[in-house]
């Protein structure tokens, strides 16, 4: 079957889960065209054949936040440069490979093709959770405002998709019909270090930070593995119980694995694996952004950690982490994930029935 896949670029999340279905459907036989923006063309791009780059949405972020003014600037400068001869070329291109399918991770122009050549869409992300499932007052409150934006966004994203998987490691209730939802799609290394966690007594710190972060995790006197804080660092620097590490994969991962706890943003990706693997969290959402937020709120809701949405306010935030951390440990105990089985089987399924094979 030939299927054209799309991903957004805005962050890694997309691009790592996407990976996983991309390799799964190239494993069992289909024919994959992959369009990507950003980040997630560059990271696919090492991994798979055909992989093309088109335009996407991205964010401009400092200091933990989203700078709106410079966002809006950015995309609209470059989308009237990139957007129309992207638009030509794209539908050119496709349209001499004549896929049978399109599979969306929170990409546009792939859906768009779909929906204009009257091909069976499906979408795959974490995003549609915001608009397609019902969310507890609790979650929302005091963000009311950014929750209907946000959810007016993803509504005009990619309506009218045949079906909606959704991935969440929390399981609201659909609202909308041909909506399921299922847990997080972890990349292989992840499933791997499942046999190699281990209780160690360093944090696992992966945030942009700030002097005053850094300041009340070296009070804290815990042995912290820091990655994120200082970019581009190309050896380890050690400062007190603070270890700043440069970025490895592998390293990462070991580090996530035997750690006694995460301090990071509210990152979908990161909060996911950290629930398989059983480690407790201590989110810090990214300011005015509402999808980390929701995150943050969930993983405090199912006492798998706790959401600080404003540290600086909240000083006693990581000292109450860390009393709280076997509380934390007894409810991940609870939960039970079969790798990425769950969602593959409903690829699978879909295809089997989207397929032109089965096709009126």
């Amino acid at each position: 079957m030939k299927v054209l896949y799309g991903v957004v670029g805005e962050g890694m999340g997309h691009a790592m889960r996407s990976r996983v279905i991309l390799e799964h459907l190239v494993a069992a036989g289909h024919e994959v065209e992959i369009m990507a923006s950003g980040r997630a063309c560059e990271f696919l791009g090492k991994r798979f054949a055909d992989v093309t780059r088109i335009h996407g949405f991205h964010m401009i972020l400092e200091e933990n936040r989203v700078r709106l003014g410079k966002t809006l600037q950015s995309n609209v400068v470059t989308g009237a440069r990139g957007v129309p001869h992207n638009i030509a070329a794209y539908f050119d291109d496709i349209g001499r490979r004549s896929p049978d399918v399109v599979i969306s991770d929170f990409e546009s122009w792939a859906y768009l093709y779909g929906k204009t050549h009257r091909l069976p869409v499906l979408s795959i992300d974490n995003m549609q959770v915001i608009h397609r499932c019902t969310l507890p007052a609790p979650i929302r409150d005091g963000h009311q405002v950014a929750f209907q934006l946000t959810k007016a966004f993803i509504k005009a994203k990619l309506p009218g998709c045949d079906a909606y998987f959704i991935t969440a490691f929390f399981r609201p209730p659909a609202r909308k019909p041909d909506t399921y939802v299922f847990p997080p799609i972890l990349r292989p290394e992840i499933l791997a270090a499942k046999s190699q966690v281990a209780q160690g007594d360093h944090l696992l710190v992966y945030v942009s930070g700030s002097q005053e972060l850094e300041a009340m995790l070296a009070k804290t006197g815990v042995p912290c593995r820091v990655y994120n804080m200082r970019p581009g660092l190309k050896e380890e620097v050690r400062e007190g119980n603070l270890l700043f590490r440069p970025f490895s994969e592998q390293g990462f991962i070991t580090d996530l694995a035997t750690c006694r706890g995460v301090i990071g943003a509210g990152g979908f990706t990161l909060m996911g694996e950290t629930v398989f693997l059983g480690k407790p969290m201590l989110s810090l959402p990214m300011a005015k952004q509402f999808e980390q937020i929701l995150n943050a709120r969930y993983l405090e809701h199912l006492h798998y950690g706790a959401c600080c949405e404003d540290l600086a306010a909240d000083p006693g935030a990581i000292p109450r982490f860390l009393d709280n951390l076997p509380d934390y440990a007894r409810a991940l105990a609870r939960y039970h994930q079969d790798g990425n089985r769950e969602i593959l089987d409903a690829v699978d399924a879909w295809l089997a029935k989207h397929g032109p094979a089965t096709a009126s």
